[in-house]
């Protein structure tokens, strides 16, 4: 009887070895990060940034990629001889979590310069202004048409997960003493947002204002001219951790927001 026990017992250990041998094997650990500053970038030569995939921070043009951010982080990286590394992460939250944890350097898609994010990063200078709007479907004889803040009560918006706007929405609420209902989207990004009103698929969404900008002609039954909060600062964040590569980006950005280069770059995305 103990020699079986005993042989059950070696057999129940081999199994639960094998067991979390092929675990270890399908599932690789997660490989350990920690934010760098700007010293361990150099010695490394790579810039590792992360950023939205939209028509104006970061996309592929048939075989070409193109974006505001893009060329941006390119010309950071080309002049501190840096290799860049982007990539491009739909979820806000993931990006933010990326920063934090040191999987990225440089949060390379302009985020609204807030109390609440400011306890998580250290911006850059301003690099645009921009504003949360209303996207919905123009005017017409059945239409939802809304005019002003006001008729927003009692209406559900899609937001992006996690979006910044989810805290403009929930002041807003108070301002106007009445419910505001939103509905997170996490698997699209703010472009498929628009497509999905156009479509009549859902009513109303909350976009950045430089977003819809650029996307607007695509659709042209949509309408963007009611603004869901104030003008805001946008700029690109890094680690709490990291201030020598945060003052590396404000003292080349302060040079470079002033150049042709520059002006010929923003004209190419805003018009």
């Amino acid at each position: 009887m103990k020699t079986r026990i005993i042989r059950y017992a070696c057999t129940a250990v081999a199994v639960a070895a094998a067991v979390i041998l092929l675990n270890t094997r399908q599932n690789p650990p997660e490989p350990s990060f920690e934010p760098r500053d700007y010293p361990q970038i150099a010695e490394s030569g790579i810039l590792r940034a992360v950023t939205e995939y939209n028509a104006i921070s970061y996309h592929v043009d048939k075989d070409t990629i193109r974006g505001f951010d893009y060329e941006l982080l390119n010309a950071f990286a080309k002049a501190k001889g840096l290799k860049l590394e982007l990539t491009p992460e739909m979820s806000f939250n993931k990006r933010l979590q990326g920063i934090m944890k040191g999987q990225y350097d440089i949060l390379g898609a302009e985020t609204a310069v807030t109390t609440a994010f400011k306890d998580s990063l250290l911006f850059t200078r301003t690099i645009l202004l921009s504003k949360q709007v209303l996207v919905q479907r123009k005017p017409d004889a059945d239409s939802l048409y809304i005019r002003n803040q006001l008729e927003l009560a009692q209406k559900t918006l899609h937001v992006i997960k996690d979006s910044p706007a989810l805290v403009r929405i929930h002041n807003l609420m108070s301002e106007i003493a009445d419910t505001i209902y939103t509905e997170e989207v996490e698997l699209y990004g703010e472009e498929q947002l628009m497509a999905m009103v156009a479509g009549k698929d859902i009513d109303y969404a909350v976009c950045d204002e430089n977003i819809a900008q650029a996307t607007i002609e695509d659709y042209p039954n949509l309408d963007i001219n009611t603004d869901i909060g104030f003008t805001q600062l946008y700029a690109w964040g890094v680690s709490k951790h990291s201030p020598i590569l945060c003052d590396s980006l404000n003292h080349w950005l302060e040079a470079f927001l002033k150049s042709k280069e520059y002006h010929k770059l923003y004209k190419k995305y805003f018009k």
